[in-house]
């Protein structure tokens, strides 16, 4: 369906035109063509659609019409509050509403704040007015406690991966900033799930909500290959090296569980000859920035990168995502490989599965109904020997303080897959 069919007003159908067919975008994906006509007329929305389904659009181009007539935005006063759960997020909704704006005839200000920076230019920017303001939680409520901004002014309030949200630990944050709403205003709420927690949330947000859950059409679901390759652990790293340059791939996003495996294995890949950056949530908010522009740009081959890069990492034509440590769920799963795929594009995930990883895998195989062969490559052919049956399950590349979901082993529980792993390097 054309966007000319969604209910804009001529003129800033017009503008959009423009910057949508920049964009490569020319029909309206389902989540859009369900959410873009209920926020025109004003209805409150809870919307649940996949990674990558065009979600930022289905909600920034209404509000964006909606805005585009107002007076020039005041000093501190946003119309609009997108609040989000990563840097990454804030600036990638930034960085699409700035180019969905570019042609409208009134210049619309926008504003993407998050810490982990100086939060003087986001006050600064604050009093020099903006129409959109897209931020993290606790950013947003340091800019409240600075007096940077009033929550008055909000007509608009979207909620941005609500589910990550509530993840991150945000739960005491949302409440608070909920308190600082004005009554009157239009929310839009965006979760990949339904889960209790989020129709909690839900029943406190929004009035008589539209609600829409998309299941994608055939032809609208990513076009992914998923490959689960067993590797011992100590050879993941020369078997990703042999796809990457057998295969010609040009970019890879490569998964790990740890910050400290990000850099050890990001070090290993250039020390191979490849060019790679890692990206975890201990690095500068600069370097991150610099590290997802470098990938865009192709100034690096390969990022390695922690669940922070599973959502919000926008990378076009990104041909393969490679979880080197297999995520800790089947939602994280879903989230890590759709970010390949995107917009009509086919992709590869790839998925490396260690010896004592094995049951995990399987489990994800069963929660996203996986029918993918466990493949050797020659070569390569895993020699590990399993844990023994009595030792609890100690995951390759997690950390021993979390493990799999819902599995977290005592101190003791610790020390026996200590003695247990050892035990069975010896006997291998």
């Amino acid at each position: 369906m054309p966007f000319s069919n969604l209910g804009f007003a001529p003129p800033v159908l017009a503008a959009f035109n423009r910057a949508l067919q920049a964009e490569d975008f020319t029909q309206a994906t389902e989540v859009q063509r369900a959410v873009i006509p209920a926020i025109l007329q004003g209805r409150d929305v809870i919307a649940s659609a996949q990674t990558g389904s065009g979600k930022t659009a289905a909600y920034a181009l209404p509000i964006l019409q909606q805005i585009s007539d107002a007076e020039p935005a005041q000093a501190g006063k946003p119309r609009c509050l997108v609040i989000v759960p990563t840097r990454e997020l804030a600036v990638q909704v930034e960085e699409m509403a700035r180019k969905f704006a570019k042609f409208l005839p009134r210049k619309t200000k926008l504003l993407a704040t998050y810490g982990g920076v100086a939060i003087e230019p986001q006050m600064l920017a604050m009093r020099e007015g903006v129409d959109i303001l897209i931020a993290t939680p606790g950013r947003l409520l340091d800019l409240a406690d600075q007096r940077a901004l009033s929550f008055k002014s909000i007509k608009y309030f979207v909620l941005d991966e609500a589910d990550r949200l509530l993840d991150l630990g945000f739960n005491d944050e949302l409440k608070r900033i909920l308190t600082l709403m004005p009554e009157k205003r239009q929310n839009l709420f965006f979760s990949a799930t339904f889960s209790a927690e989020i129709e909690i949330l839900a029943a406190a947000l929004l009035r008589d909500p539209l609600r829409i859950q998309i299941v994608s059409e055939e032809q609208e679901k990513p076009k992914i290959e998923e490959r689960a390759v067993a590797v011992d652990a100590a050879q993941r790293t020369q078997l990703f090296k042999k796809l990457f340059t057998e295969n010609d791939w040009e970019r890879a996003l490569i998964f790990v569980a740890r910050q400290y495996d990000a850099e050890k294995v990001a070090m290993k890949l250039r020390n191979a000859g490849l060019k790679a950056e890692p990206l975890h949530g201990q690095l500068t908010q600069g370097k991150r920035m610099q590290v997802v522009q470098d990938i865009k740009a192709g100034r690096i081959e390969i990022v390695v990168a922690t669940d922070l890069a599973s959502r919000g990492l926008d990378i076009k034509e990104l041909p393969v995502v490679v979880n080197y440590d297999l995520p800790r769920s089947a939602t994280d799963y879903t989230h890590r490989i759709g970010r390949t795929g995107r917009a009509g594009m086919p992709g590869l995930a790839v998925s490396f599965v260690t010896v004592d990883m094995q049951a995990h895998w399987e489990l994800i195989c069963k929660r996203q109904n996986l029918q993918t062969e466990l493949e050797e490559i020659e070569g390569f052919e895993p020699t590990d020997q399993p844990p023994l049956p009595d030792a609890p399950l100690v995951p390759t590349g997690l950390d021993i303080n979390g493990g799999i979901k819902g599995k977290r082993p005592s101190k003791k529980d610790k020390l026996r897959a200590a003695a247990a792993l050892a035990a069975a390097k010896d006997l291998g």
